[in-house]
């Protein structure tokens, strides 16, 4: 987007003459810079142009190229007559309209950062900004956290003035240089229909479209707008091509196919440097109705793809020699993932504090930092649990007083509520973590377990089914089903409790507080020898775990009459099985 700083001055001044230069400007400079960097202007409105490009490098080098030219340009005019342009770039979806012209908050947002760029300089968002990092021979202004007008949410802004050199060498001809692309940046290509049937075609470019949209609320994400991506629909073109030509790292790809009443959906993460298959799933089930199907689609593969993008990032981290704050993060995240043990969760926070020490003010390490001190506290991996839940909403406090949206920090606030007798505002916070990403299959299972806090045990399950639903493959699934088990273990109802945790297992054997459950509930069935082979195993992940430990945390969690009368037959349970009381 960009428009010609006092355009109305100028006009008024002197129109024809004005009015003739901009037509000049157009023809010998700003329309075949334009065409060489692959842009379409879209509409001309006055002074302004909305221009869509392939991809950010080739907007921001037309920008540059543009600024520049226009400096010289303006060499030896007047400041009162001189035709300064201000440009705005912004990576982002946006609607196509039956004439070609484009709509939606894309273009809102290009059009508010050309209104706060200066004369003669360009404006980036944080989304286009990643993409072209490290690579600008220009300065950049971080112009931080910026409330654009009628843009509800406040956009991270940086800005580019073309007489800023970014580092004491003559600039090259080409403004960027090649260098790697952003970390979990990523292209999905529209998807296959298999089977070409014409009626079917909405359906499976309204999953490509809902899925670009669901991937790219994915905090530090740099998805590819809709419109560049479907310009490969129907084209066989080699994939590490199209990561070249979309400075990606990852390129989804997968087809659609409607066999009688079934859909089945198949999707692939390719590596976009090497080519090599990362990750695939399939989606198969009977068909009903269309838009609920994409919905649930949608949101499982979004899951599910953001749990690989972190196990893809992890491996890259680790072979760097020197990894830097992000990539100490994803290894972090990587640690967490992996289970519920003493030592996951230290080497966890060992990665984190290491990252935060490079950024500080990094909101998604913080978030990331506080809840291991949630998981720490919760399975008394720590002498005092009660500390460590402090410390963490005093980090999580910290990170959404940056960043009030981040749905991930109310969902970890959520969990330290109702570990500390706040049952009500945990599940509170959860809800509004789900309002702000509807895909958040975890604040679902919390408010399951905030449930069994406040004396409703009987409403977790479905909770937990919920989180299921939309992550049947989550990373923390085994933690969802320990948390329906649990709340089986409240009512007493053991066979169930026990198929509950079994299956926790089966989704992750590095869980000691599921081989704990299984044994109250083993023993309560009488089945005392399979219930001191659950506890044992347990003590293999957790030795410091002992009833005491596990009396003195949990009544502290909750003085709910319910809840805590429901404890006492689980810890009967844990002695009749073996667990250490001390």
């Amino acid at each position: 987007m960009s428009d010609v700083v006092g355009y109305s001055r100028l006009t008024g001044a002197d129109e024809d003459r004005i009015l003739a230069r901009l037509r000049a400007l157009r023809s010998d400079l700003i329309d075949p810079t334009i065409a060489v960097h692959h842009g379409r202007v879209v509409k001309r409105t006055g002074d302004g142009s909305i221009v869509e490009f392939r991809s950010v490098v080739d907007a921001v080098n037309c920008a540059i190229e543009v600024q520049r030219a226009m400096v010289e340009r303006n060499a030896g005019v007047a400041p009162d007559k001189r035709i300064e342009i201000r440009i705005g770039i912004h990576l982002g979806d946006v609607v196509e309209e039956a004439d070609g012209d484009l709509m939606g908050d894309g273009v809102n947002i290009a059009a508010r950062l050309e209104g706060i760029a200066k004369p003669g300089a360009i404006c980036l968002s944080e989304q286009a900004y990643w993409q072209v990092k490290g690579r600008l021979v220009l300065a950049a202004t971080d112009l931080g956290p910026t409330q654009l007008k009628n843009i509800a949410e406040p956009i991270r802004a940086y800005a580019l003035d073309v007489g800023m050199p970014a580092m004491a060498k003559p600039a090259p001809a080409e403004a960027l240089e090649k260098s790697a692309p952003p970390r979990l940046s990523m292209v999905v290509l529209p998807l296959a229909n298999i089977g070409g049937d014409p009626e079917q075609e909405h359906f499976v470019d309204g999953v490509t479209e809902s899925l670009t949209t669901d991937l790219s609320r994915i905090r530090g994400a740099v998805v590819i707008a809709r419109n560049t991506a479907f310009t490969y629909k129907g084209k066989h073109v080699d994939l590490k091509q199209i990561g070249s030509e979309l400075n990606v790292r990852y390129v989804l790809e997968g087809s659609v196919q409607r066999g009688g009443n079934r859909m089945r959906v198949n999707v692939q993460l390719i590596d976009a440097e090497s080519g090599n298959h990362l990750w695939a799933e399939r989606f198969d089930k009977p068909l009903t109705d269309l838009f609920d199907m994409q919905d649930e689609i949608v949101a499982r593969l979004a899951g599910a793809l953001n749990a690989q993008l972190v196990v893809a990032e992890a491996r890259r981290a680790e072979k760097a020699p020197n990894p830097d704050s992000m990539g100490l993060y994803f290894q972090g995240l990587a640690w967490l993932n992996k289970g519920q043990t003493p030592e996951s969760a230290a080497q966890a926070r060992s990665f984190f504090e290491r990252a935060l020490a490079a950024d500080p003010d990094n909101v998604d390490i913080l978030v990331q930092s506080a809840r291991v001190d949630v998981v720490q506290g919760s399975f008394s991996f720590v002498a005092d649990p009660i500390a460590a839940f402090a410390a963490a909403e005093a980090k999580l406090t910290k990170a959404l007083s940056s960043v009030p949206d981040h749905a991930l920090g109310h969902t970890w606030l959520g969990l330290v509520d109702i570990f500390t007798k706040r049952g009500a505002d945990g599940i509170a916070e959860c809800e509004h973590a789900l309002g702000l990403d509807r895909n958040l299959a975890a604040a679902h299972s919390i408010i399951g377990r905030g449930k069994t806090y406040i004396g409703r045990a009987e409403e977790t399950e479905a909770h937990v089914g919920e989180a299921l639903r939309l992550s049947p493959r989550d990373t923390l699934a085994n933690i969802w089903m320990t948390n329906a088990g649990i709340a089986k273990l409240h009512l007493g109802s053991w066979e169930q409790a026990a198929a509950w945790f079994r299956r926790a297992i089966e989704a992750n054997r590095n869980s000691p507080q599921a081989y704990f459950s299984l044994a109250v509930a083993l023993a309560h069935l009488s089945r005392l020898d399979e219930a001191r082979f659950a506890h044992k195993a347990g003590l293999a992940l957790d030795p410091t775990f002992a009833i005491s430990r596990a009396r003195a945390a949990w009544r502290a969690m909750s003085d709910d009459p319910t809840y805590l009368a429901q404890l006492e037959p689980i810890f009967e349970g844990m002695r009749m099985a073996g667990v250490p009381e001390q």
